[in-house]
């Protein structure tokens, strides 16, 4: 099938609001979702018309699981469900996730506008997971203080970051997304002195210049989360991370966000921060911040969002796997033995 590389919004500038929605879809829904996905630009223009300043966007992905549930023929060649870490100390959890809705504006009630016209649209197909409302803080920091993306790559080099090209060609102009949502121990945090915030980031705190490698602690956030090939080439990824919080339930957080051509760029982060690199050197913001959520989605360009892939029937759905028909080695099949 051919794919026109067209992304969703993902390359779009980042916003001064947003609404994360991850959503489960129940068992025999799955032609729901599939058919809302061509009716996802129409339901944005619906909103962002009136408002032509705001910038509203959704993007939308979509899991492992439900894929298979939801589509015949080829996965994309890179997605499965989110790898839970564990280390000694410190843990990355997979959490429940079928559906992702990333909306982005430059205020909020567009984006909860759209949320609720997508919600109402899905009906019972879906249950509601998570819902994290982001906005954007003080010169662009989260609620450590800290300056977030710096270093998203920009242009060109962007794309190179994200989109899916010619090693998946099906999925060209896709990319994968992972979520976390880590909630904040503030008061442990600025109990700590502004040097001890600077070491545990990688970074000074008043103008956001990293740290030299002399200064910078090898088990600091900016030191862990750097991915360096033996030729020199550095991984990136976009991160669009997000502070939230609710003061009548007492969290404060950020929304982590990292949309990259191939996940295993983000799990390697997340293998170093919290296994440790070398095991045991673990991100000292781990001590300050904990991962309640995980979740990684396959985000298609905007021509698969307009003509899905072939709804998977139920027959395909249910017929199982010869290899694995009768037991994961096909042992106890006698057919033919005797």
């Amino acid at each position: 099938m051919p794919v026109d590389p067209q992304p969703q919004a993902v390359l779009s500038p980042l916003t001064e609001s947003a609404v994360f929605l991850t959503l489960t879809v129940a068992e025999g829904a799955e032609q729901a979702v599939r058919d809302l996905l061509p009716e996802l630009g129409g339901l944005v223009r619906s909103v962002g018309f009136r408002l032509p300043d705001e910038g509203l966007t959704c993007i939308v992905g979509v899991g492992a699981e439900l894929w298979d549930r939801t589509f015949d023929g080829p996965r994309p060649a890179a997605l499965h469900p989110f790898r839970e870490v564990r280390g000694a100390r410190h843990h990355a959890p997979s959490t429940p996730g079928d559906l992702f809705l990333h909306l982005r504006a430059l205020r909020l009630f567009p984006c909860f506008e759209l949320a609720r016209l997508v919600r109402t649209r899905l009906g019972d197909a879906v249950e509601v997971i998570d819902e994290v409302h982001g906005f954007r803080y003080f010169d662009r920091r989260d609620l450590l203080g800290f300056v977030d993306g710096t270093e998203n790559p920009v242009g060109d080099d962007a794309a190179a970051a994200v989109l899916v090209g010619d090693e998946d060609p099906d999925f060209a102009g896709g990319t994968y997304v992972m979520t976390q949502k880590y909630l904040h121990d503030l008061d442990g945090w600025q109990a700590t002195s502004v040097e001890a915030r600077e070491h545990a980031v990688g970074r000074r705190m008043l103008d956001d210049v990293e740290l030299d490698d002399a200064t910078k602690p090898t088990d600091s956030h900016v030191a862990l989360t750097t991915i360096v090939e033996e030729d020199g080439t550095e991984r990136e990824i976009l991160r669009d991370n997000m502070p939230f919080g609710s003061i009548a339930d007492g969290e404060y957080g950020t929304y982590f966000i990292g949309y990259a051509a191939d996940p295993d760029v983000p799990e390697r982060m997340l293998q170093r921060m919290f296994v440790g690199e070398p095991e045991g050197n673990t991100d000292r913001l781990l001590e300050f911040s904990t991962a309640v959520t995980g979740n990684l989605f396959f985000v298609p360009s905007t021509a698969m969002l307009d003509d899905p892939p072939p709804a998977r029937t139920a027959a395909v759905a249910d017929e199982p796997d010869p290899a694995h028909a009768h037991g994961d080695l096909g042992i106890g099949d006698l057919r033919g033995t005797g």
